[in-house]
């Protein structure tokens, strides 16, 4: 049983073709978001591999508070798990809410909220400004590449 799950699995992941990617380079220890600058950075160590203009949610400004918010938080995450199949490309979600964030919505008597990801722009085509519920969002095939470097378990750090 276990081998027949594991040959789905691998031709689940095929099935994805183009869009999963491979990557040989320094690891990405860090994930930095600039929320102010609308920027992304992927650095190895101290050194920046990358960067990316990114799109947040509706109503940037601020931590994310409560369920519905359209805030992307702020502070240090994970990025806890991938989705290939995600509505909008490829997805990698970060840890939101930790125990402070449901903590605080709870006190107010709201729903944390969650699902938070870093996302492509979706299946459908690309969107401009600010548009998500809170997630960070990047241009598809930019996406792919994030995707193919950035491991679980990856800090996030979001910046106001």
């Amino acid at each position: 049983m276990k081998v027949l799950l594991a040959v789905m699995l691998v031709f689940g992941l095929a099935s994805c073709g183009s869009k999963i990617k491979t990557y040989n380079g320094p690891a990405v220890t860090l994930i930095q978001v600039q929320k102010a600058n609308r920027k992304m950075y992927l650095l190895h160590n101290d050194t920046v591999l990358q960067s990316y203009d990114i799109a947040l949610g509706f109503e940037p400004t601020g931590h994310k508070q409560f369920e519905g918010d359209g805030r992307t938080p702020e502070g240090l995450y994970l990025i806890d798990r991938r989705n290939p199949k995600s509505t909008y490309h490829l997805s990698l979600g970060i840890s939101y809410p930790n125990e402070n964030d449901v903590a605080y919505a709870s006190s107010m008597g709201k729903p944390a909220g969650g699902n938070i990801f870093i996302h492509g722009a979706n299946n459908i085509g690309d969107k401009t400004g600010d548009w998500t519920w809170g997630c960070i969002a990047v241009e598809n095939d930019e996406m792919e590449d994030i995707y193919a470097m950035v491991n679980d378990g990856t800090i996030i750090q979001i910046l106001p």
